[in-house]
């Protein structure tokens, strides 16, 4: 499965960054497939493990926030490997056809 998020901390203000790279250390150290953008961080891997990645992003965000916002997508798509790049290598290709 894929799993885009996005974790905000609220009550610290306007400057966030440091607060969110502490989510996206947790993602990194997880070891499953991940990417991060302007907007969202997507995990791909079975449900479980890619649940507790989001738990424990969040679980770090709030030992710095008094109040943490998440926002999650999903595509549950049982016994797909390689998604992350594979959606993106697809809508690429149809841009290369014209």
């Amino acid at each position: 499965m894929l799993v885009a998020f996005s974790v905000t901390p609220l009550g610290v203000g306007e400057g966030v960054g440091e607060i969110v790279a502490e989510a996206v250390r947790v993602v990194r150290a997880s070891g499953l497939p991940n990417r991060t953008d302007a907007m969202f961080t997507t995990v791909e891997g079975e449900w479980d493990e890619v649940m507790a990645v989001v738990k424990a992003a969040v679980d770090a965000v709030a030992e710095r926030a008094p109040r943490v916002s998440l926002v999650v997508k999903a595509d549950v798509r049982p016994g797909v490997t390689g998604a992350l790049d594979a959606k993106v290598e697809t809508v690429e290709r149809y841009l290369a056809e014209g």
